[in-house]
């Protein structure tokens, strides 16, 4: 428990006080006793003088016996009622003349002043004074002591003096004096303890009163100490900086509920997805938030949505007059052509939004009303605006609200100007998840999709339609010969010809590189062939100007199948269509192949062998591992890192993964194979003591087997390998219908020390929900948008928008179909962490080193 000043200052004084009392007592007490002893020895030398004296004149007239006895007796009648104790002592040289006389015990001292050892003898022990003086023969003694010699001891006199019972009165009238004088010191000492701090505790509790009515700013405004004097010079300079510190803080002091104000206003500032899609409605609770310390009549927003658009929100607390709407509008229109950002954009409506309908704003005149507002502005994704308020004039001139005003702005602009560009963002990562960024056309995710959609359909209503694959003609030398850019824009061509051949209700897709396919629901053979003739003779026909100048053009090879006629499998039915397209090519290309029986039975039988050859490579062990070779960027050139690759080594052709891979998971033995090649990664890696990161390229399917996580731990158990630099890719090429079991399996493996990537990301809308829920470290974004990044402003705003994304969510990424050092300059532009592909590094059956 705290000490109150006035107690401090009179237990100070007491404990002086009583310092002092004892230094006193102790002083008088030693002084007293050393001049006691003093006086002693002076009388007890006297004495001892004056009884020599009167002997010496006894022994000069001569006396006897009786003499001595006589004036012995008198000397203890003399001193009985006194402390002196007087003692003669005979020497031998007198005893033998005179005789014995009755003497107490000598103790040495005594014998050897007899023995003229020692002179005069003088001591203080035991509060008792000791005076020795020897009786020593003159001339004229040697007439009665003729067996002396002059200087011979005849005898000792022996003076005591006890102080004991001095000493002992002494005390107690010491004490009896001090008990007197002590409550004098203490009583002394309290009212010097009060009459000191009295005026100090009235001062500083007239101080503590004007603290405690501080209420609001306006009270600690209005505070002032100067007329409170502590009476100390150091007391008062205490208080003098206390009121500098007032002055300085009556700058910069906040109320309590603009501070609370505040915290809310950073709590709202979370970004969550109801913010993203409300956002309207989050600006009108703010407003109404702000209005319980402020009367505040509007906020706006004025941001950009396109490239000579944008839009204008108004938020009203209350229903405005249209007045006030033209008062408002008359400062937006002026904000806007004032600013830089928006010079040349005419195209803009206003919005007016309500936050409270069921209140009618009073009315003001434009004078009343200040405007403040906050400026945005992004350049990637280029998105821009202005945030503002307007206010009462006499809210907007207190310069501590004016900060709060600012941080309502700041708060504002940073929310919208976010959830702007997350909807750009997410309008972009939508479009392309289901759009193949060059053509413009479905990608092979959606295809997939529709596919299995038109399946369902046709089997419901019982009709049948037509799949095409569509393949162009000498494709490669078009793009060896004149470069990629000429290249995709014949692709882009041929995509605009297919969009305006096909029927509107088909569906159009670029499938992968130089490849298309058209879905027709509601076709027969007839039909499809139709279709199909009419785009083959519009793209033979259609000539680009090449680089050159020269005239190019190409044509196309088509396979058609047809549901239910031809197959019921959705698999089967590319398959075939695939295996007729390239029929086609065989017999001469620009034509057009619908599969008879024999051909159904050939492909199918096909496809047979190919599950023969996969299980056949499974019994004899030959699926190999090898190793294609991944680039860090400069900033991460000290990894060493790889992707796992299957190959099938049979009678000594290597088959890459995608001749079976398709196959290998429609017949469920893709979990097999994912175990042996990754059992002889493993190998591999102890055997060469490789120490790099090794991407292994896992299906849906393998990672949800039920044993897989133990049978990978035992691997790597088994072959000492270090969790954290294995990456496990997840594919999309089969979808999961128990999604939250593949989710459990990878937050499970994710656990277990082991870390996750996405491959082929962006090929699908999926990739975004993936990483929404799993804990992905690595993003491998889908070759197609690399491939031709250095040429299509699309491919790049749209890898941009990835790595954006990932940065924010501390993801690295990795670039696919890195095939150029054109490409790798692009992608060093966007800042991507490592690169994949044939300019890297093609796939062995060994570890090699980039550095």
């Amino acid at each position: 428990m705290p000490k109150t000043f006035k107690n401090y200052i009179f237990s100070g004084q007491i404990i002086l006080v009583s310092i002092i009392f004892l230094i006193c007592f102790v002083f008088s007490t030693y002084l007293h006793t050393t001049l006691t002893k003093q006086e002693a020895l002076k009388h007890s030398q006297a004495i001892s003088n004056q009884i020599f004296s009167s002997m010496y004149q006894v022994m000069k007239k001569g006396w006897s016996k009786d003499d001595v006895n006589i004036f012995t007796k008198s000397l203890e009648d003399n001193f009985v009622s006194s402390n002196y104790e007087i003692n003669i002592y005979r020497a031998q040289k007198v005893k033998e003349i005179f005789g014995e006389i009755q003497e107490k015990q000598k103790d040495i001292t005594l014998i050897d002043v007899l023995n003229g050892k020692i002179g005069n003898f003088e001591s203080f022990e035991n509060n008792t004074v000791r005076t020795i003086i020897p009786l020593k023969v003159k001339t004229d003694c040697i007439s009665c002591h003729v067996n002396t010699i002059e200087g011979d001891v005849l005898g000792v006199l022996e003076v005591k003096q006890d102080l004991n019972d001095v000493f002992h009165e002494s005390k107690y009238q010491f004490i009896a004096f001090f008990l007197i004088i002590i409550p004098l010191f203490y009583l002394s000492a309290f009212l010097s303890s009060r009459y000191t701090s009295k005026q100090i505790v009235d001062s500083l509790t007239l101080f503590n009163n004007k603290v405690k009515n501080i209420n609001s700013v306006q009270d600690f405004k209005e505070f002032d100490s100067k007329n409170i004097d502590l009476h100390f010079k150091e007391f008062n300079e205490i208080v003098n900086n206390v009121d500098l510190m007032a002055e300085k803080l009556k700058g910069i002091a906040v109320d309590k509920e603009l501070l609370e104000f505040e915290i809310r206003l950073l709590d709202k500032f979370i970004i969550t997805s109801e913010v993203v899609k409300d956002w309207k409605e989050y600006i009108s609770e703010l407003l109404i938030e702000i209005n319980k310390i402020m009367e505040t009549y509007t906020l706006m927003t004025v941001f950009r949505v396109g490239d000579d658009q944008f839009e204008v929100d108004i938020f009203w607390l209350g229903m405005p007059k249209e007045i006030q709407k033209n008062v408002f509008e008359k400062y937006i229109n002026k904000t806007i052509k004032d600013s830089e950002y928006f010079q040349g954009m005419s195209d803009f409506t206003i919005k007016h939004i309500v936050a409270d309908r069921n209140k009618c704003l009073n009315e003001v005149r434009e004078e009343e009303i200040e405007y403040r507002s906050k400026s945005l502005f992004l350049d990637s994704p280029k998105i821009g605006g202005i945030v503002g308020i307007g206010l009462q004039s006499a809210f907007s001139n207190d310069p501590i609200r004016y900060i709060v005003i600012d941080s309502i702005l700041t708060t504002m602009a940073n929310l919208v100007g976010s959830v702007k560009a997350i909807n750009k963002y997410t309008q972009d990562l939508e479009y392309y998840a289901a759009r193949d960024p060059l053509t413009d056309l479905f990608n092979q995710r959606v295809f997939n999709d529709m596919m299995s959609y038109e399946i369902k359909r046709a089997n419901r209503h019982e009709y049948s339609f037509a799949l095409m694959v569509i393949d162009c003609d000498n494709f490669k030398p078009i793009n060896d010969n004149f470069g990629h850019a000429f290249g995709d824009k014949f692709l882009q061509t041929i995509a605009d010809i297919l969009e305006e051949e096909k029927r509107p209700e088909d569906v159009a897709a670029r499938y992968g590189g130089d490849e298309f396919t058209i879905i027709l629901p509601e076709c027969d053979e007839n039909g499809a062939l139709t279709v199909a003739k009419r785009i083959a003779e519009r793209i033979a026909n259609k000539k680009l100007i090449a680089p050159d100048n020269t005239k190019v053009g190409l044509t196309i090879s088509t396979g058609i199948c047809v549901y239910p006629q031809h197959t019921m499998s959705q698999t089967d039915m590319f398959v075939i269509a695939d295996a007729m397209m390239y029929q086609a090519k065989e017999e001469g290309k620009n034509s057009i192949r619908i599969p008879d029986q024999k051909d159904i039975s050939s492909i199918l039988r096909n496809n047979q062998e190919k599950s023969s050859l996969l299980i056949k490579a499974i019994e004899n062990d030959q699926i190999e591992a090898y190793f294609q070779p991944i680039k860090p960027s400069l900033s991460n050139n000290d990894l060493v890192i790889h992707e796992l690759l299957m190959r099938i080594n049979q009678d000594g052709r290597i088959v890459s993964a995608y001749e079976f891979i398709e196959i290998a998971e429609a017949r469920g033995l893709i979990n097999t194979m994912d175990l042996m090649v990754i059992e002889k990664a493993f190998k591999k890696i102890r055997e060469t003591n490789y120490e790099g990161i090794l991407f292994i390229n896992l299906s849906p399917k393998s990672l949800i087997m039920g044993d897989f996580i133990n049978k990978i731990n035992n691997f790597v158990k088994t072959y000492g390998i270090v969790k954290e630099h294995i990456v496990f890719e997840i594919t999309e090429r089969e979808t999961v219908k128990n999604f939250s079991l593949l989710e459990k399996f990878v937050h499970a493996l994710k656990a277990e020390g082991y870390k996750f990537a996405i491959d082929d990301f962006g090929s699908g809308f999926s990739s975004f929900h993936y990483i929404k829920k799993f804990p992905i470290d690595y993003i491998k974004i889908d070759g197609d948008f690399i491939i031709n990044i250095d040429k299509d402003i699309k491919d790049r705003a749209f890898v941009n928008s990835i790595v954006t994304l990932a940065k924010e969510l501390n993801i690295k990424i990795i670039a696919e179909f890195v095939e150029s050092q054109e490409i790798v300059e692009v992608l060093n532009l966007l800042e991507i962490d490592y690169y994949q592909g044939y300019h890297i590094g093609k796939p062995i059956d060994k570890f090699i080193s980039l550095k």
